[in-house]
C-alpha cells in the first residue's frame, strides 16, 4: 500500500513510511482516560500524510526514520489524510 492509495475512513493493511518530522508531544483527556498523543509528517514515493503517534509511540519514531503501520486506518483531518494504529494495529520503527 502506497500513500497515494489511502481513502478517508479506510482500512490500513501494512504501509511503509518515511518519517520528515515529528511534532510536539500534548497531553490529553477523553472519556477512555488520559495519554499523549503527537503527530508526525511522513511520506513515501506517491505523497505524504500525517501519522498519529499514541504514548510509547512518540519516544519510539523519530525524524528520518522509516516506519511500518500494519492494522491501522485513515481519516481525514483539517483537510489532510492521518494515519493512525488506533488501539488494534502495529507501528514498527524499520532497523537502518
Amino acid at each position: 500500500m502506497k500513500v497515494s492509495d489511502l481513502r478517508p475512513n479506510a482500512a490500513v493493511d501494512r504501509i511503509e513510511l518515511d518519517v520528515e518530522e515529528v511534532g510536539e508531544p500534548r497531553n490529553f483527556s477523553s472519556y477512555r482516560g488520559q495519554g499523549t498523543v503527537a503527530t508526525a509528517t511522513v511520506k513515501d514515493e506517491t505523497g505524504d500524510a500525517t501519522l498519529t503517534l499514541w504514548n510509547e509511540q512518540i519516544n519510539q519514531v523519530h525524524s528520518g526514520d522509516k516506519v511500518v503501520v500494519e492494522d491501522g486506518f485513515v481519516k481525514t483531518f483539517q483537510g489532510k489524510l492521518q494515519i493512525s494504529t488506533g488501539r488494534q494495529g502495529k507501528l514498527t520503527v524499520q532497523p537502518e
